[in-house]
Order: C-alpha cells, then sequence, then structure tokens
C-alpha cells in the first residue's frame, strides 16, 4: 500500500507544470504536497520540514535542479537525513543524464509523458527513501550506542587486559586504601621501548599478536591480588597495595622486569623481543595522599628515564597540601 501521507515537495519555475504535477498526486491521494516556484524558496520549506520525495524541474532560473540537488545534499548530511530527487526535464542525452546522476539526483520524468510516468515512480521513490532514511537512522543509533559503550568500557579489547578508565578507578581506591589502613601503594608503569621501532618493521596482525603475548606474559608474572592493566598503545600498569611499605620496592617487581626483557614473545613473524623500561611509582600512606593524577604524571615523568638508563628506576609523587 502507497504511504498517502508521504512528504513531498514539487518546485518548478512554471506554474502549469507544477500545477499539472500537484493536481495528479492529489488526485492518487497523496495529502503533503507542497509546491514552490523557485529553489531558494524549496530550500527554505525543506530546513523547516524535511521531504522525502523532491520533484523538481531542471532548467529554473537563479537556481536550477542539479543545483538544488547540491545544496538538499548537503542539508541532508547535516539533518543525518535523504531526500529522493527526481528531475523533470526535456533533455534525454545520456551526457546529460549521467551528469545528472554524478550529481546525486535519484530519478528523471520527461516531460513529455509525465502523467503516465509520474505516480509509478513516486512508488518507487517512497519505497527507496523510507529504506535509506530507515538505514540512517539504524547507523545513528548504533553509533550512539557505540559512544555509549566506549564511556563505560573498562575492557581493551585487544588484549582482554582493564583500561586505562578502570586502571585509574583502581589506583583511587588503592591510594584511600593505603591511606585509611596505612603502608604503600604502587603504581609500577612498564613501557616498551622499541614498539615504535618495532611497528615499522611488522604489520598491525603481528603487533596486535604480540600486545597480547605482553599481557599474557604480564600477567602470569605478577601477584594474583594485582591488577594489571593496560594503558597505552605500548603501556601497562600493575597496581598493587603493600601493607608494609618496607615490602614496596622496585625488588617486589624485578621478576615482572626480568621477565618481559629476557625471554622473547612468539608471533606468527617468529619471535620477537621487546625492550621494556619499568618505573616504580610509590606512594606512601605517612608522606600524604597523592592525586590520581600526580601519580601517573610522576610515573610517566620516571618512565622517561627508565628509558634513558635502561635500569628499573623508581620515584614518588608529591603531594600537594589539601589533597
Amino acid at each position: 500500500m502507497p504511504n498517502l501521507d508521504l512528504p513531498i515537495l514539487v518546485v518548478d519555475d512554471a506554474k502549469f507544470s507544477s500545477m499539472v504535477v500537484g493536481r495528479t498526486l492529489r488526485n492518487a491521494g497523496y495529502r503533503d504536497v507542497r509546491i514552490v516556484n523557485n529553489s531558494p524558496a524549496a530550500l527554505e520549506l525543506i530546513e523547516q520540514r524535511p521531504v522525502s520525495v523532491l520533484i523538481a524541474d531542471w532548467l529554473m532560473p537563479e537556481m536550477d535542479g542539479l543545483e538544488l540537488t547540491d545544496s538538499v545534499r548537503q542539508q541532508d548530511e547535516q539533518n543525518n537525513h535523504y531526500t529522493y530527487v527526481i528531475l523533470l526535464t526535456a533533455r534525454e542525452s545520456v551526457e546529460a543524464l549521467s551528469e545528472a546522476f554524478d550529481r546525486g539526483v535519484d530519478d528523471f520524468i520527461y516531460k513529455s509523458d509525465m502523467t503516465k510516468q509520474l505516480i509509478p515512480r513516486i512508488f518507487a521513490a517512497d519505497r527507496m527513501a523510507d529504506r535509506q532514511n530507515t538505514l540512517l537512522r539504524a547507523n545513528s543509533l548504533l553509533i550512539e550506542n557505540n559512544r555509549e559503550l566506549e564511556a563505560t568500557n573498562i575492557i581493551d579489547l585487544e588484549t582482554g587486559l582493564c583500561n586505562n578508565k578502570y586502571g585509574r578507578e583502581r589506583l583511587a581506591k588503592m591510594l584511600r586504601h593505603a591511606e585509611s589502613r596505612g603502608g604503600s601503594c604502587a603504581y609500577v608503569l612498564c613501557g616498551i621501548r622499541n614498539w615504535q621501532e618495532l611497528k615499522r618493521k611488522h604489520p598491525p596482525t603481528v603487533m596486535s599478536e604480540l600486545a597480547v603475548g605482553i599481557a599474557r606474559r604480564l600477567s602470569t608474572l605478577i601477584r594474583p591480588i594485582d591488577v594489571l592493566c593496560r594503558v597505552g598503545d605500548n603501556q601497562f600498569a600493575i597496581i598493587a597495595y603493600f601493607p608494609n611499605s618496607d615490602h614496596c620496592t622496585t625488588t617486589a617487581f624485578r621478576r615482572v622486569f626480568d621477565g618481559i626483557n629476557h625471554k622473547a614473545l612468539k608471533t606468527t613473524a617468529g619471535y620477537i623481543s621487546v625492550e621494556a623500561g619499568m618505573v616504580l611509582c610509590r606512594a606512601d600512606a605517612q608522606q600524604g595522599t597523592p592525586s590520581v593524577q600526580e601519580v601517573e604524571r610522576t610515573a610517566v615523568e620516571g618512565l622517561v628515564d627508565a628509558y634513558e638508563t635502561r635500569r628499573f628506576t623508581e620515584t614518588a609523587p608529591e603531594v600537594t597540601e589539601g589533597v
């Protein structure tokens, strides 16, 4: 069954021609038909309320049918909408029609046979416009859902580890825990020093295998109670709590440093060795509780030193009064 409430706009500077089109549509039962005599007026009406089908004369003063189509496509893009454009024309050359299709026109009706062609073409236009707009709405909804998922996602999809969002939440809780119970909170940042060099040598698939391999290796080297997150393309963080501050040293994580540096990782491109730099950023409850941002900043600065010295370094964040 045709959709008789289909919003249609007719644009023709010749009043007789627009009257014939309008009468033919209304006689077929279409109720939402608007008629204007020039392109600027048509664009204003479309801006106020989009239409599903635009029927326009090709040759018009000020702005012809092709120029009108260009402007309508720009409005469609802004409004996430699709308008099915039909041009009325007396031009039948292949070159002219090819140009029009390239400009975004969907269909033509020859003026010499307009009364016979119009209604069947409107039926087809209705189906196509409805299908396109349904797809646009579905895609818009999918994009919005993906944004919501990304905003709440706490998993790094490539490695399966927790991501930076979750890492910050856990670090904040660990700092508060150390503040209330005493002891120290450890934030160990591990960066792959030769990551960019490896990316130049290997395709993305191999680099993905390498990231997964690093994640698995680190997972086997940390304590079960510690938290491991991927906080960057080539950076991983271990978040841990030590009731006794004397135990929170690089010695506690030495096996992690050695395990990632001294044994190559297997990929489809063969065994690949990585050069990992590591820094322990230690927050001692007796010295006050730093902010999450200060711990992260201090750790990144320490990692730069670790890269330069190629040693497992240790640092401590500053604690601002009142924090």
